[in-house]
């Protein structure tokens, strides 16, 4: 394994590698820049993106997560409910 070719075929697959794992990575950040725009330029129109209708959900989903938190500090704070 002292061959010099051996260690410039690796780094050369290796810088090639990278070179594909970046581009893929700018590519996929690119389409999601283009999926965040097409959103943003729907609700300036008035219509409205297809994550704010399952806000609702999460809002109602929230509360009462968090009404479960107070029962339960309440109930290691002693306090009876």
């Amino acid at each position: 394994m002292t061959d010099p070719n051996f260690y410039m075929v690796m780094a050369l697959a290796t810088l090639a590698g990278l070179g594909m794992v970046t581009g893929a990575g700018l590519a996929g950040w690119r389409g999601w820049l283009a999926l965040k725009r097409q959103e943003l330029s729907l609700v300036h129109q008035g219509e409205t993106a297809p994550a704010a209708q399952g806000n609702a959900g999460a809002r109602i989903e929230i509360a009462d997560l968090k009404e479960r938190i107070r029962k339960l500090e309440a109930i290691a704070a002693g306090v009876d409910l």
